[in-house]
C-alpha cells in the first residue's frame, strides 16, 4: 500500500492534537495541577529555551507582550521562574526557570512517561516499534525545519 504524503499529513491533523491534548493533561495533573495551562506551557518553553526574553515567551504563548510578563510575574511570584538582567542591555531581561520549576517539570515528565507507558503496554511489540521508527522519522522532518518561503 502506498500512502500519498496528503494521507501521512491529516493523519498527523486528527491524532497529534488528541495526543497532545492527553499528554498535557497528564503532565498538569502530575507536575502542579493548579498551574494553568498557559503557566504549565511557559514554564516548559522557558526551561527547553533557558535565558529566553520576554519576546519569545510570548511570542510562544501567542500573547501580546504585557500578557506575557503578567504571566511570567505570577511564575516568579511562585518560585518557579526568575528575571535576570542582561549585562549589555539593562531593559532587556532573561528568564530563567529556578531549580524549583525543573523539580515540578521532572515530576510532570516522569509520571507522563509512566501513564504513557501504561497506555502503551497494551501495544504489541510490533506496533511500538512501528511507533518509535514514526517519531524518529518525524523529529528528521521537523528538527531544524525551515518555512518554505522563509
Amino acid at each position: 500500500m502506498t500512502v500519498t504524503p496528503e494521507q501521512s499529513a491529516g493523519e498527523l491533523l486528527e491524532v497529534v492534537p488528541m495526543l497532545m491534548k492527553e499528554i498535557r493533561s497528564q503532565m498538569r495533573s502530575q507536575g502542579a495541577p493548579d498551574l494553568t495551562v498557559p503557566q504549565f506551557r511557559t514554564l516548559a518553553f522557558v526551561n527547553r529555551n533557558q535565558g529566553s526574553p520576554l519576546c519569545k515567551v510570548a511570542d510562544h504563548m501567542g500573547l501580546t507582550p504585557p500578557s506575557a510578563s503578567t504571566l511570567v510575574d505570577g511564575l516568579i511570584k511562585r518560585g518557579m521562574m526568575t528575571r535576570e538582567d542582561q549585562p549589555d542591555n539593562r531593559r532587556r531581561v532573561r528568564l530563567v526557570v529556578t531549580s524549583r520549576g525543573r523539580a515540578i517539570l521532572e515530576a510532570s515528565r516522569r509520571g507522563t512517561m509512566a501513564y504513557l507507558a501504561e497506555k502503551l503496554s497494551s501495544v504489541s511489540a510490533d506496533n511500538r516499534e512501528l511507533i518509535v521508527k514514526a517519531m524518529q522519522a518525524l523529529r528528521s522532518v521537523f528538527t531544524n525545519s525551515t518555512p518554505k518561503g522563509a
